[in-house]
């Protein structure tokens, strides 16, 4: 009897496995066949070294360099923003906080990851930059990378925070007592030796992270515009991955036609983003992990 509900559980877990593993592979499938539809008609050379993108506007341009400029402008202002603080949140979680106060406090930092993103997109719009980046910087856009950067970074801070607090507390107590042995600080313990060890666990949270931060979508459609630049100018409207597929998907461009295939090539470009730092993070945890067993 047992070895049939083993059997019968089992076969369940299979299952789930089987689904996840199909339901990804059919994603890749479609994104592969249409961006090869795609790739007939225009270069991966003028794709991804084109420097204007204008698929919906004649005279036509497919290259891609202002989307993914705009991407990493907003995911790298978004790490300026969660870094400092995220990391700072995991530093008093593992070594300052009580119990108690852990207890309470990691759950509430988690919440900001539970808040719908089009939330965070209309506090970008009615708060982040009226209040605090128009009067600091009077030329700045409505929609600009700025607000949408600062909004992402809130978006991540629990992810760093938690990542780093998990790497904290692998690292072994006998470090700590030793630095303390010595006459060090927390603070010294802290940053001197804590944080240290678990450096390859920190740059994992922070790779995790950007990846994140990378694949954002309503935050930003609504934060930062709907124009394609290739600026590092944080103040002016951008356009993310994103938010052009955002922006197709909701408009009125025929099936099958080379604009609408735009939508998987940037698709695709961004899977293959997203997929490289995650293997890249799960490496460098994997190394953290066996620094200690």
């Amino acid at each position: 009897m047992m070895r049939a509900k083993e059997r019968v559980i089992h076969g369940a877990l299979l299952l789930c496995a089987l689904v996840s593993v199909a339901t990804t592979a059919g994603i890749i499938w479609i994104l592969a066949v249409e961006s090869y539809r795609f790739f007939e008609e225009i270069s991966v050379a003028a794709f991804l070294a084109g420097t204007r993108w204008a698929p919906l506007l004649e005279p036509k341009s497919f290259g891609v360099l202002p989307l993914v400029c705009g991407t990493l402008l907003v995911a790298g202002g978004a790490l300026l923003v969660a870094v400092p603080i995220g990391l700072g949140s995991g530093i008093f979680l593992s070594e300052y906080a009580p119990p108690r106060v852990r207890s309470v406090g990691k759950p509430i930092l988690e919440v900001l990851a539970g808040i719908p993103t089009v939330v965070y997109g209309y506090f970008a719009l009615v708060f982040v930059t009226p209040h605090i980046i128009q009067p600091l910087v009077p030329r700045a856009d409505i929609f600009n990378a700025a607000s949408a950067a600062i909004v992402v970074g809130i978006m991540i801070i629990p992810t760093i925070a938690s990542l780093c607090d998990d790497a904290f507390g692998a690292v072994p107590r006998s470090l700590r007592e030793g630095a303390f042995a010595l006459s060090a600080t927390r603070l010294e313990v802290s940053t001197r030796v804590v944080l240290p060890a678990a450096m390859s666990g920190v740059v994992a949270s922070v790779i995790l992270a950007f990846a994140r931060a990378i694949g954002e979508t309503m935050a930003v459609t609504l934060a930062a515009g709907a124009m394609p630049r290739l600026t590092l100018d944080p103040f002016v409207s951008i356009q993310t991955m994103t938010s052009y597929i955002v922006q197709v998907s909701l408009g009125d461009t025929p099936h099958g036609t080379i604009e609408y295939q735009t939508i998987f090539a940037v698709g695709m470009l961004l899977f293959l983003i997203t997929l490289t730092f995650n293997v890249i993070a799960q490496r460098v945890l994997h190394r953290f992990r066996e620094a200690y067993e």
